[in-house]
């Protein structure tokens, strides 16, 4: 009896410390994140705006402090949201302190519809005549499109530019599911409806590798007249030096004129010295984009109640709540009915990031989209991918702005189910037997194949979720049914290929969004109201601690090969219908 008190006593005492030790931490976390954001910053004279992107690019910042905190270092590095970049570009093009902007790249680990949102900001900074310096010990495309709009671009003498044009990579699984015993039950319509191939195919289907090559070929095009733009070189000579592998050194980067010198580190400062007209003594004034978004606006904008309500809706389409990774339907129809009765928000610009979903959650968010456009303006922006559900809550939108190199489209659905039945069999003994009540009432086990009846039932709801997505499309767009259903099919389209089949109305990123929407709801002065609010950092902290602390350890063991593990995991949570882009493509 003694030795249980003693152990009881010791298991609270254990658990007692930990909680403490919790709220130490915690403690700790929170008032050096809450110094660092609260603080405002100083901007130097003759300072240089410090760029490198070697993080994704988000949509939208997290205020969470467990997000940014970077337990090695103890220091807080927040990742700047795309919307934060655009502004702070804005604001440092009239900003006296800032002589320029110095960009360090390698890679940049975001979407080139992304990619393409920054650049045009940065040629827009440009044209305050300030500079824009670019150093690389290596660049790939990506990085390179962005570099293409600086005044001077300075490569590593002992580095390269990787230029090759885009390919695109899919994993087929039907080898591994027919080795596992695992039979995929696929019912689907359109033809181009290829999110389930890798189930049912060893290799990409004709149709796949038609609608796969048009859209890669459109955003390669457009990079490359963008780099033909800036750079002077001819679109013929850039697609020879990606076919040839010309580009195999710095020196041949330079022979070609796509770089303006082959430089040191040191040579850059020392250049950056002089263009900031900085003492050569002294060191360059250099100001992070993190530490940047914390000074003073240059000009201060009159407070106005009027409002644009920018609705971000980011990642897969599921029923019910959101979280960090995925919309939820409830959560993100409840913001747009806020903003809807919301009498301060004059017009909405939903935001939508996404490669859609559950085609019932996606319906449940397109009818607060269609309720809120009939009492003011909506205007959908698209960022890297808004395809299949994605598209689906756009659609009903007044205007769609897409970036040329947008992933949409995908107007198609389907339903996958697995028969692990002949798995547990054959390959672990387990058997399983089932008592039910009536004839179907275990449709859609896993233990055991569909009948014909069954497969008849769900390809009917197939079918008539597809007709009920074009029908929205039809109307949305002002388009004949038959019209949208010849573009549909589940095709893929480059937001460039879909302005010319009328699926977007408007070039252009999340900026050009918010013009139009004041345009439309005639305001001349109003702020930016981001949705949907983000809570409290404590409350965000506990439910991650509760809810998603096994996401978090999985991002930081996994790295970048955390999206593997999360196409998994959004292929084990498919429920209902799906209207969904193919999830593992992944373009170079």
């Amino acid at each position: 009896m003694q030795f249980l008190k003693f152990m009881l006593a010791t298991i609270t005492g254990i658990v007692v410390t930990s909680f403490l030790f919790f709220l130490i931490i915690f403690g700790i976390i929170s008032s050096l994140v809450s110094s660092t954001k609260d603080k405002p910053v100083k901007v130097m004279p003759k300072s240089v705006l410090y760029l490198k992107f070697d993080k994704p690019i988000i949509d939208r910042s997290s205020d969470n402090p467990m997000d940014n905190f970077n337990f090695t270092s103890f220091k807080s590095e927040p990742k700047i949201g795309l919307s934060d970049i655009l502004d702070n570009l804005e604001k440092a093009k009239s900003d006296p302190a800032i002589k320029g902007i110095y960009m360090e790249l390698s890679s940049i680990p975001s979407g080139i519809a992304t990619v393409e949102e920054v650049r045009n900001a940065l040629l827009d900074f440009k044209a305050s005549k300030k500079f824009i310096i670019t150093y690389g010990d290596a660049l790939t495309q990506g990085a390179y499109y962005l570099a293409s709009i600086s005044n001077k671009i300075y490569l590593n003498p002992q580095g390269l530019i990787d230029f090759k044009g885009l390919n695109g990579e899919v994993l087929f699984f039907k080898g591994a599911l027919e080795k596992l015993g695992i039979e995929p039950q696929v019912i689907r319509h359109g033809k181009f409806k290829s999110a389930i191939e890798p189930f049912i195919l060893d290799k990409m289907s004709p149709a796949n590798k038609e609608q796969t090559l048009t859209y890669m070929k459109s955003i390669w095009d457009h990079v490359v007249k963008g780099i033909s733009d800036q750079r002077s070189v001819s679109v013929e000579d850039l697609n020879y030096y990606a076919d040839s592998m010309l580009l195999k050194n710095a020196k041949a980067a330079l022979d070609v004129k796509l770089v303006d010198g082959l430089k040191y580190k040191d040579e850059i400062i020392a250049e950056l010295k002089t263009l900031s007209g900085t003492a050569a003594d002294d060191d360059v004034e250099m100001i992070s984009l993190s530490r940047y978004k914390r000074s003073p606006a240059t000009k201060e904008k009159k407070f106005s109640k009027d409002k644009i309500a920018v609705i971000y809706a980011t990642g897969q389409i599921d029923m019910g709540k959101s979280n960090q990774d995925n919309i939820g339907s409830d959560d993100l129809s409840e913001t747009i009915r806020k903003a809807r009765l919301d009498k301060n928000v004059k017009a909405v610009v939903l935001r939508i990031n996404s490669p859609g979903g559950s085609a019932l959650a996606s319906e449940i968010i397109w009818r607060e989209v269609m309720l809120t456009k009939k009492v003011k303006p909506v205007i959908a922006s698209m960022g890297d991918v808004a395809a299949s559900g994605g598209y689906y809550i756009a659609c009903a939108a007044d205007t769609i702005v897409a970036n040329p190199n947008t992933i949409t489209g995908s107007i198609g659905v389907f339903g996958l189910m697995f028969n692990g039945q002949k798995f547990l069999n054959d390959k672990l003994g387990v058997t399983v037997d089932v008592v039910k009540t009536n004839a179907h009432s275990d449709i859609g086990s896993t233990f055991r194949k569909l009948t014909t009846s069954e497969r008849n039932v769900i390809q009917f709801g197939v079918e008539e979720i597809y007709d009920v997505f074009i029908t929205h499309v039809s109307e949305g767009r002002k388009m004949a049914k038959a019209q949208v259903d010849s573009i549909g099919q589940g095709r893929v389209w480059s937001g460039e290929n879909a302005i010319k089949i009328n699926l977007v109305d408007v070039i252009g990123g999340l900026n050009k969004a918010i013009e139009i929407a004041a345009k439309k709801a005639k305001l001349t002065d109003y702020r930016i109201s981001n949705l949907p609010e983000q809570k409290e950092p404590l409350e965000q902290i506990i439910e991650q601690i509760t809810g998603n602390s096994e996401t978090s350890i999985m991002k930081n063991q996994l790295g970048d090969s955390y999206k593997y593990y999360k196409s998994f995991q959004n292929v084990l949570k498919m429920q209902g219908i799906q209207a969904r882009l193919p999830f593992d493509i992944e373009i170079n």
